[in-house]
């Protein structure tokens, strides 16, 4: 297989790809990687990060998002998809090939799997962090309670905190709130 020449998509045919059905899918220098589906495990975290964030920003001038409203990030275009994200004050919105793209996140939650974690990681964090409004970046692993926080600093350093304590809090400072990684695996079971 692997002596078969390999497509490149142009972003015009990324743009008609994401137009059409539910799907959602990244553009990769020239490759198309589909972000929907995933695990039972992925889908729960996700969900968890995301309804405990919406909760307690209910009343206030935060908004979070799910993985459905993709992220600006000029530097690594068109956009990303995280699987959560949260923008304070009025949310910024540019239409990008048809879709509503947020561009000014404060947080960004991404839960880490074995073909997006490299990119996670890397590329994206980094793509992430040209953003002017960005101040935190949480990684999330599924198949361990385990949890990457980076916090931009005054003087413009990300700052890396790592934890694998479920009774452990996340302070999300940017927004003024706090998860419990009891709460953000609540209903994985670890195998």
């Amino acid at each position: 297989m692997s002596s078969y020449p390999k497509h490149y998509y142009t972003l015009e045919e990324y743009a008609a790809l994401e137009g059409v059905g539910h799907a959602r899918y990244e553009y990769w220098a020239g490759d198309i990687v589909c972000m929907s589906g995933g695990s039972e495990a992925h889908g729960r975290i996700s969900g968890n990060v995301h309804a405990e964030l919406h909760a307690q920003l209910k009343k206030r001038s935060c908004t979070a998002f799910n993985g459905e409203i993709p992220i600006k990030t000029p530097t690594l275009p068109p956009y990303r998809y995280p699987d959560t994200s949260v923008a304070c004050g009025t949310p910024g919105f540019e239409k990008i090939l048809g879709i509503d793209v947020l561009t000014n996140p404060v947080l960004v939650v991404e839960v880490l799997s074995p073909h997006t974690e490299a990119a996670d990681r890397g590329e994206k964090f980094e793509a992430y962090k040209t953003l002017e409004s960005m101040q935190e970046y949480v990684l999330v692993a599924q198949t361990a309670p385990l949890l990457t926080h980076y916090v931009k600093q005054e003087n413009g350093i990300w700052k890396r905190f790592d934890t694998a304590d479920l009774t452990a809090t996340l302070k999300l400072e940017a927004i003024g709130c706090t998860l419990t990684l009891e709460d953000i695996y609540a209903g994985v079971e670890f195998k």
